[in-house]
């Protein structure tokens, strides 16, 4: 997978915006980060998984999903090696990050026809 694709799939979301934090994009729903790309480096993605979904997410794809290193780890903050990440696994994980700090509000919009 390359960034760019990363990207598409990121900004697809529903009331998704990208924007910047500490030199890298971040893509965000209700002012809440679920993605990140470029860090540790431009060769890595981040999704902000419930440390639950991390737990299926990385022993599953241990190629492609590290915990964040420390308490963001702890907290579920899950690294996607771009090179090793399969596209449809991503787009889970990413739908999983979104649903996560989605608000309410949001979540119910998507649900109804």
């Amino acid at each position: 997978m390359t960034a760019n694709q990363f990207r598409r799939m990121a900004v697809s979301l529903p009331e998704v915006e990208e924007r910047a934090h500490l030199n890298h994009p971040d893509f965000r729903v209700g002012g809440k980060v679920f993605a990140t790309l470029g860090y540790p480096d431009k060769r890595w993605g981040m999704v902000k998984l419930t440390p639950e979904a991390q737990r299926i997410f990385v022993p599953t794809h241990p190629n492609a999903f590290v915990p964040a290193p420390g308490v963001w780890g702890l907290q579920g903050s899950t690294l996607v090696r771009l090179r090793f990440a399969d596209a449809d696994v991503v787009d889970e994980a990413m739908r999983a990050a979104w649903f996560h700090r989605a608000t309410k509000r949001t979540r119910e919009r998507l649900r109804k026809p």
